[in-house]
């Protein structure tokens, strides 16, 4: 298969890169803006509509009767995308990789080649020559920005076990992480409909996900229900989710710290608190997210130094997707230095410290995107 999508890949990119190279036109001149949140995911994609769509501008369609829902300049967005996904199967990347980068793609440039960004990012995915992406020139082919975006996501442990909005994240270092999630779906409708479009492209791709035993995004994604805690819906700041108990199958010294930082719940935070006397009237005795961790271990009978930069180096790295009971999960800021630390409860739930006016509170892992887990047992 890596060897025939090559050959496709070349025939099916060269006009795509030429024409590539040509696009700051008029229509892409307008500034694509970024938001630390968005209102809705895209769920309801009827996905035979952007099949029909997408054959239409492959097969030379000029855009202005054809309709892709969340793509405004289908013209030029579905080439791109259809680059995506070539040069996914050319390197043997499995489905979920190239929903991962199409994904990705649309939240960083809405599919477009842009030649400017955010100081110096450019291109299709927004990389950047002063982060070792490559030169400006290289970044804005298109063929080159996906190589290199896959390349990097293949190097991380663990990203088939990842939420999409993980993996890109943990590629990307967005500002804004939870952004990605929102275009989950259509990236998969685009992915499937372009796909399809090359000689057994869709069946090797699923064969090779269910061959490496890759499990669908469905607990992780910011748009989909599943094993990640929204089943408990919404859970009131400071209480106990109803149905929720500690697994029964969680480590001692885990089932203690848990116990005790949930006795926590309600407290409000303060940065720099030791959290040895919450519910007292002194606030630098309530807790910060890193104390918490530190005074539940302790009650367990576990040393943990005191702050997240280095709580992120104690015990052992773990998965995002083989979490236990304890374990400890970071997000904000970067892997080797996050800036915020919960733990893990089980049944999809975290506990965590989260910021100035708000409490000790449990929420759920879907709302997370972890950058670096660590198990202290």
């Amino acid at each position: 298969m890596k060897a025939l999508a090559a050959g496709i890949g070349v025939v099916f990119l060269s006009p795509i890169l030429i024409a590539g190279t040509g696009m700051m036109l008029a229509s892409s001149a307008d500034a694509v803006q970024s938001s630390s949140s968005f209102s809705s995911c895209l769920t309801d994609i009827d996905t035979d509509e952007v099949a029909e769509q997408v054959t239409k501008i492959l097969d030379g369609a000029s855009g202005k009767n054809v309709h892709v829902e969340g793509l405004d300049l289908p013209a030029e967005q579905v080439p791109n995308a259809g680059t995506i996904v070539a040069a996914g199967l050319s390197l043997d990347v499995p489905r979920k990789g190239q929903i991962i980068a199409l994904a990705t793609a649309m939240q960083e440039s809405r599919l477009r080649n842009l030649g400017y960004g955010d100081r110096d990012s450019l291109g299709l995915f927004q990389q950047r020559p002063s982060q070792g992406w490559g030169s400006a020139q290289q970044i804005r082919d298109p063929v080159y920005a996906s190589e290199q975006f896959y390349k990097h996501l293949l190097k991380m442990s663990g990203w088939q076990q990842m939420t999409v909005a993980q993996a890109a994240q943990a590629v990307q270092r967005s500002a804004y992480p939870d952004a990605y999630a929102q275009w989950e779906s259509l990236a998969t409708a685009l992915q499937d409909a372009i796909a399809k479009t090359f000689p057994g492209g869709g069946t090797d791709a699923d064969s090779r996900d269910a061959d490496q035993g890759e499990q669908a995004s469905t607990g992780t994604s910011g748009c989909a229900p599943g094993q990640d805690g929204s089943g408990f819906g919404r859970i009131p700041e400071g209480s106990v989710p109803k149905g929720y108990a500690i697994p029964k199958d969680a480590d001692p010294k885990a089932r203690k710290a848990i116990e005790w930082a949930m006795h926590q719940l309600g407290t409000l935070y303060q940065w720099g608190g030791t959290c040895t006397n919450a519910h007292g009237p002194d606030p630098m005795g309530r807790c910060d997210c890193s104390s918490l961790m530190q005074q539940a271990y302790a009650h367990a009978g576990v040393t943990l130094t005191r702050t997240t930069y280095t709580q992120v180096n104690e015990g052992k790295a773990v998965s995002p997707a083989q979490l236990k009971p304890g374990d400890l999960v970071f997000s904000r800021g970067s892997a080797a230095r996050p800036e915020h630390v919960g733990m893990y409860m089980g049944e999809g739930l975290v506990i965590e410290a989260p910021r100035t006016t708000k409490p000790v509170r449990i929420t759920a892992i879907k709302d997370w995107t972890i950058l670096a887990a660590r198990r202290v047992l």
